[in-house]
Formats: C-alpha cells, sequence, structure tokens
C-alpha cells in the first residue's frame, strides 16, 4: 500500500462565487469530469453540502459513492469514497481563494488501496482526467 496524492492548483478568470456555483454541484461537476454524477442524498446546510451524497459513474467503470464531509460556501469543500471503490483512505479537498475578481482552486485528493497497483494506476487516470476537465472549464468562462 502507497499513499497517492494528486495536487492541483489552478487559476480562474471568474469570481470565487462562479466557480464554486459550479465545482461545488454535483450535477454540473460530472461533464467537466467526464463522468455522470447524480445526487442521491441531499446535504444538511445545503444541497450539495455537509452530508450530500454523489454517485459518480466514471465510464465504463463501477459506480462510486462520495460524501461531502466539510462545505464551507465559497471557501472549501471536503468529500471522501465511502462506498464502491477498491480505493481506501480516500480525502478530497478543494480550496477556493479570491484575489481581484479572480479564483484560485487548490485541489488534493489523497487515497491508496489494498490491491497492488490501483492506486498508482487511478493517480495517472484521475489527474489526467480532472487537468483537462479544470482547463476546459477554465476555457468556458
Amino acid at each position: 500500500m502507497s499513499l497517492q496524492t494528486i495536487h492541483i492548483q489552478i487559476d480562474f478568470p471568474a469570481p470565487v462565487s462562479t466557480v464554486f456555483a459550479t465545482l461545488g454541484d454535483h450535477e454540473k461537476l460530472g461533464p467537466i469530469l467526464g463522468a455522470k454524477i447524480t445526487r442521491i442524498r441531499d446535504g444538511e446546510d445545503a444541497l450539495n453540502g455537509k452530508g450530500s451524497v454523489r454517485r459518480v459513474k466514471p465510464g465504463p467503470l463501477p459506480a462510486l459513492e462520495e460524501t461531502v464531509t466539510v462545505h464551507k460556501e465559497n471557501e472549501l469543500i471536503e468529500y471522501k469514497i465511502t462506498k464502491g471503490s477498491p480505493l481506501k483512505n480516500h480525502h478530497g479537498i478543494m480550496r477556493f481563494t479570491e484575489q481581484g475578481g479572480h479564483s484560485h482552486l487548490d485541489y488534493k485528493i489523497v487515497f491508496d488501496s489494498d490491491l497492488p497497483g490501483v492506486a498508482p494506476f487511478v493517480r495517472l487516470v484521475l489527474e489526467k482526467v480532472i487537468r483537462r476537465g479544470l482547463k476546459q472549464f477554465k476555457k468556458k468562462l
């Protein structure tokens, strides 16, 4: 088992409220990441807030569920995989900051797996997909 880390930092030419409204919305996030994402449980404090659960169907792979564990509007989203994945100790953190009407996203995901070779492979594929999706989203702003 080896802990894998994906760390992406990207700036967007839009206010945090715009970027957060898209990346923090389960259904809007799906097209950006090239996955079918459906909210299956509403959050405690907001629709996509703390306690909300999203079903993620990444292409031909089996679906998994992610639960939002921390939700601070226009600041922070933390989540973990809670069902249907060979990954263990998964923790995703999206930090949003604003500088002069532009937004900065600091996105970090850590995880591992008991299955040999799975976690490094997932890291390579997932990082490529996320980077590409965020760059395309940036171009549309």
